[in-house]
């Protein structure tokens, strides 16, 4: 599928991601001018302030807006506010430094005279050192308005939306099309506003103001139509993947089909503890969770040697986790997503590789392309190195690149998920887990106690989907959003439609 018809076929997608883009990139943007320019202004004056704060200011921008964006959640929650508040961040050192520069490049001669006149400092400000000082400090502005249109993407990780999640998609669904649109539209976007503000380098400050006022006017009226007038409404988020988006777009509809409420759904949210803090913080309020990412992820007090019957692990688990955090875990679909080691068919062949502990054979060739997550999860490599004894060099990456990079013989062996439709479409060998490290992985709406107490209801009606949707029909269902293209939303409603749980 070519990148203009993908367009074409999300464009009202794209509209409202451009929307949010531009919401939380112009907020970002206005809040760093009003903090930077006034305390840039402030300690003008004071030469050794100046230096510490823009030491300290500098040292903010070496942070990876992940680690922000991942420290803010428990305190923040999800979606506009910790992006907004990591992008401000970011923003004051260029306007700071800007605005101190074109400050101290004003001729000396002129502070001397205005001084004789008996000029106020705030005489001095208005009459020569800002219309003089323009050019520069905007130059800051125009660094930063860039800066925070290409790191707004990531907002999409927190379920703020923008053009990052077209990027994510695309990296998920291995779709260039969707990550073309996305990052063309975000430079775009940045080229606009960088056009824009050097438009208003050699205005004079009171059309400056003016212009900003009339910015934060438009950027408040942006909102009011996405603001929902219900008070009842439910927060449903999915990790990244098409398996997380479909079953969330299940529970979207069995909830609205039977209750009087809003449910508003936040898919390829991200990572497993980004989900968990987000639930916590009560920024969303169900996520499908995973028996064996409880067990071995969410819990603190580690379980040893349990059990690998799927009734046991989710017994525990939802015992564990009410007590743990108070959180609710409602009965499991059938389906068994677990984790395996894949292999290319001609790999398996040529190293005679039919289970993991015969990647002992190979670990000092091999190696491994792994997530950050299953590197680091005692069900993962952690475990491969304590139960199997196999210690592979690893590369880690982000789970979408996997595939590619084994097909691209990049990597040779990948952890994957059992029930993902890249697995037919590259024609994988998946290895026999002979050691039976890896725990059961059934699917579950989890929530907090709370929740439930205020909508008893959704135990009965996302009851629906226990014991139900086999590993075949999940893997069919992501074969069709994978690779045939269909949404996740109408991928849902055909199975809800064919098991007859809606009409």
């Amino acid at each position: 599928m070519d990148v203009f018809s993908t367009f074409i076929e999300r464009k009202s997608d794209w509209s409202l991601a451009l929307l949010e883009h531009l919401q939380i990139s112009l907020l970002s943007l206005i809040i760093a001018i009003i903090i930077a320019i006034p305390f840039g202004i402030a300690i003008s004056n004071y030469k050794k302030t100046k230096e510490w704060m823009l030491q300290i200011t500098g040292i903010f921008q070496t942070i990876p807006s992940l680690a922000l964006l991942g420290l803010f959640i428990p305190f923040m929650g999800i979606g506009t506010l910790p992006a907004v508040v990591a992008l401000v961040i970011y923003a004051i050192f260029p306007i700071l430094q800007g605005t101190i520069t074109g400050l101290s490049e004003i001729d000396s001669s002129l502070e001397e005279a205005a001084t004789a006149f008996g000029m106020t400092r705030w005489e001095k400000l208005k009459k020569y050192q800002l219309p003089l000082s323009m050019p520069i400090l905007m130059s800051g502005v125009r660094t930063a308005s860039i800066m925070i249109i290409g790191t707004a993407t990531l907002a999409a990780l927190v379920g703020a939306g923008g053009l990052g999640s077209f990027i994510l998609l695309g990296i998920d669904r291995n779709n260039s099309s969707l990550i073309l649109i996305g990052a063309t539209s975000s430079a775009i976007l940045a080229v606009v506003f960088s056009w824009l503000i050097k438009l208003l380098q050699d205005k004079r400050p009171k059309t400056i103001v003016i212009t900003l006022l009339v910015a934060i006017f438009s950027l408040g009226a942006s909102f009011i139509p996405l603001q929902n007038s219900s008070s009842k409404k439910i927060v449903i988020a999915g990790k990244l993947g098409a398996e997380p988006e479909i079953i969330i777009n299940m529970y979207k509809i069995l909830i609205e089909d039977e209750m009087d409420i809003k449910v508003e759904i936040k898919p390829n949210f991200g990572k497993t503890s980004f989900l968990y803090e987000a639930l916590k913080s009560g920024s969303i309020d169900i996520y499908p969770e995973y028996t064996g990412t409880i067990t071995t992820t969410l819990l603190n007090d580690k379980i040893e040697n349990i059990s690998n019957d799927p009734e046991t692990v989710y017994k525990i688990a939802k015992q564990k986790i009410l007590e743990q955090d108070d959180m609710v875990y409602l009965s499991p679909s059938k389906f068994q997503n677990t984790y395996a080691i894949a292999v290319t068919e001609s790999y398996a062949k040529s190293n005679g590789l039919t289970k993991i502990s015969e990647l002992k054979k190979v670990e000092h060739s091999a190696v491994a392309g792994f997530s950050l997550e299953f590197n680091d999860r005692e069900d993962g490599n952690l475990g491969l190195k304590s139960l199997y004894n196999v210690n592979l060099n690893v590369k880690t990456m982000e789970p979408s690149l996997k595939y590619q990079a084994l097909v691209n013989n990049d990597v040779n062996v990948i952890e994957v998920y059992s029930t993902d439709s890249k697995i037919i479409t590259h024609n994988l060998k998946l290895l026999e887990d002979d050691k039976q490290l890896f725990p059961p992985y059934q699917a579950a709406p989890l929530m907090k106690k709370d929740t439930l107490r205020k909508y008893p209801k959704l135990e009965s009606i996302l009851g629906k989907l226990s014991n139900k949707i086999t590993s075949k029909e999940m893997s069919e269902m992501n074969y069709k959003v994978d690779v045939e293209g269909k949404s996740a939303a109408e991928v849902a409603k055909e199975y809800l439609k064919k098991a007859k749980l809606i009409d």
